[in-house]
């Protein structure tokens, strides 16, 4: 019995399957979620290898690493096997990704398409838990010249300080504005408030010669243009 046991230890495996063992003989691109969560959790229980347990956690967010980065500290808890240090561990590495795709946005600076917008906004409101709404500014070659929150929470139309959309774009000199929002349900489908919200800003703004050149609800991986769609 106790020789069964021990089979669950990743001591007992192969080299070549031992999450930490493949990383450095092979890389780490070669691991699997599971294996890199394994790396994290560092050990398992007598009846579970750290990887069944990462697999038990990812099966939990449909294997989903967006899904398990919005996991608290206190929801990594109620897992068999993850005490606080591991939970604090493995939500510690998730912003550490996070935070590295956000320095990658910093690379955009100019934008050819609704998919840059997406790419510069994505890792700050893609994976929020409540919704928020920004406006990119931009000049007369798209380049970025301010991104800033316009609202957070509900989006209604009361919620949409036009005044200070426009106030803002005239200092900064820009031409062209683009909206952009996320949807934490997952949905891409417009509301009628978010097609209100679109048609107010943009009559307000060509009074002053600013185009609206897009509105982005974003979601989860993907993201909905009102320019592609062709309603804008």
């Amino acid at each position: 019995m106790q020789e069964k046991l021990a089979s669950f230890s990743i001591k007992n495996w192969a080299d070549d399957d031992r999450p930490r063992e493949k990383l450095v003989q092979k890389g780490s691109s070669v691991l699997s979620d599971a294996e890199l969560i394994a790396i994290l959790i560092g050990s398992g229980s007598r009846n579970e290898s750290a990887v069944e347990l990462a697999k038990r956690i990812l099966a939990s967010v449909d294997h989903n690493l967006n899904e398990l980065g919005k996991l608290s500290v206190n929801q990594l808890m109620r897992f068999k096997g993850i005490g606080e240090a591991k939970a604090v561990t493995i939500a510690a590495a998730l912003e550490v990704g996070r935070r590295r795709r956000a320095e990658d946005t910093k690379k955009i600076t100019k934008i050819t398409g609704s998919n840059d917008v997406f790419e510069l906004l994505y890792p700050m409101i893609g994976e929020l838990q409540h919704e928020e709404f920004w406006i990119i500014y931009l000049n007369n070659s798209n380049k970025v010249v301010h991104k800033a929150q316009l609202s957070k929470g509900g989006i209604t139309g009361t919620l949409v300080d036009v005044r200070l959309v426009l106030k803002q774009a005239l200092e900064l000199g820009a031409v062209g504005i683009i909206l952009a929002h996320n949807h934490p349900s997952g949905t891409l489908k417009p509301s009628t408030a978010d097609k209100q919200i679109t048609q107010k800003l943009k009559s307000a703004s060509e009074a002053l010669d600013i185009k609206v050149l897009d509105h982005l609800i974003i979601a989860q991986h993907d993201y909905y243009s009102f320019a592609d769609k062709g309603i804008l």
